[in-house]
């Protein structure tokens, strides 16, 4: 009888195409746009990132868990930081860009059947 001959098959090319790449650690800053300025600490004991701009000193804090990465709480910042523009810009009087005087609204009080 013979040895079965498992030891000479090749390895799934499926392996190798499932390598993962590591994600990055720093980020473009939104507010002053320097490339690779924002770095994220996180701390899975305390349960806490950091997140840091060393060129405008921008800073971002939020809570993690154990699946968290330091580009998910980059995206969280990106989604709060557009969250407090949309909420500023909601709260201001808006600003006339034409000298032309806005239109009149409909009458409704007029009903001509």
């Amino acid at each position: 009888m013979g040895k079965r001959k498992k030891s000479s098959r090749k390895p799934a090319a499926a392996t190798a195409a499932r390598r993962r790449e590591p994600l990055d650690t720093a980020f473009t800053c939104l507010f002053c746009h320097h490339d690779k300025s924002v770095t994220v600490r996180v701390d899975r004991k305390e349960g806490i990132a950091q997140l840091v701009c060393r060129v405008c000193d921008q800073r971002y804090q939020s809570k993690v868990n154990h699946l968290t990465e330091p580009v998910d709480i980059y995206s969280e910042w990106l989604d709060a930081a557009d969250a407090a523009q949309k909420e500023d810009h909601g709260t201001r009087r808006p600003t006339a860009s034409s000298s032309r005087p806005a239109p009149a609204p409909p009458s409704v009080g007029s009903d001509d059947d």
